[in-house]
């Protein structure tokens, strides 16, 4: 019976550290791949869309397209 005893307890000793490494915090490594690809692509998503907004905010008060080239023409160039 002490022999049952003591090699449980030498089991249960020798065990201990493997369970100790083990937490729930630890994942494996492509589960951490893909939540910092997720992440990364949440923080892509929220950029575009940040941009998206401000260009729709802006593009109300546009300007009137001008030609750069309008001095150079002849009046009659653009015009056949």
């Amino acid at each position: 019976m002490k022999k049952l005893i003591f090699g449980t307890v030498a089991l249960a000793v020798l065990a201990a550290p493997a369970f100790a490494q083990k937490s729930d915090k630890d994942d494996e490594p492509l589960q951490i791949l893909e939540r910092e690809k997720k992440q990364q692509a949440d923080q892509v998503d929220r950029q575009y869309k940040r941009v998206m907004e401000r260009n729709r905010r802006d593009g109300d008060t546009t300007a009137v397209r001008s030609d750069p080239w309008a001095n150079m023409r002849g009046q009659n160039d653009g015009k056949r």
